[in-house]
């Protein structure tokens, strides 16, 4: 079970990590999960290209080690970086000691200043020991790429129905999400820009 829009309950409950960016920009942040990785990164690339869209993409570390030029090709296209740790750790699973070593461990090769809990699942210990070091970006709204259940269709009007000015937007650059990312992210790239919508990097 999941939300595709982040309840403001939620975002009151954790104000220290970031939900959404300002409401009085008609700007929207999309973010990539879990990459990079052939078979559907260069897509993702290339799709944002065509628009003139910069997004961000919280990386995988053990990914990043095993495809660095679609890392690299990432950077060198104006994207932003993110840690998503080495091997999508749990936060509600893993010890703080051991989340925190694998999330450095994953910085040693990603280098970035954003940070975003696998699943969205973090303990009020683990942000502590990170807030002072990683903006903690979460997200307004979820595509539902990732559910295997779910429409192509029903996945585009997911985030073309509940965006708004300045929402963070999770897609994933991942096989399990790719048959729905495929139909959703160009429909909803050009969606957008006919709608005047900024597409920016965080």
């Amino acid at each position: 079970m999941y939300l595709v829009k982040t309840p403001y309950l939620l975002k009151k409950l954790y104000p220290s990590l970031i939900w959404n960016q300002s409401r009085k920009e008609k700007v929207l942040y999309i973010t990539f999960d879990d990459g990079p990785i052939p078979q559907v990164t260069p897509f993702v690339l290339s799709e944002l290209r065509k628009y003139n869209a910069k997004a961000t993409f919280f990386c995988i570390g053990d990914n990043v080690n095993k495809h660095p030029e679609i890392f690299k090709q990432v950077i060198s296209e104006g994207h932003s970086i993110g840690n998503h740790t080495f091997n999508h750790l749990n936060g509600w699973f893993t010890p703080t000691d051991e989340y925190i070593k694998n999330i450095e461990k994953c910085n040693k090769k990603v280098k970035a200043r954003l940070f975003r809990p696998p699943y969205g699942r973090i303990r009020p210990t683990q942000i502590l020991s990170l807030k002072n070091e990683f903006k903690i970006i979460m997200w307004d709204i979820l595509s539902g790429d990732f559910d295997q259940e779910l429409s192509p269709e029903d996945c585009y009007k997911n985030v073309i129905e509940q965006s708004e000015n300045g929402s963070i937007i999770v897609f994933h650059d991942s096989l399990k999400a790719e048959p729905r990312l495929r139909y959703a992210l160009p429909n909803a790239l050009k969606y957008w820009t006919e709608q005047g919508y900024e597409l920016k990097a965080l």
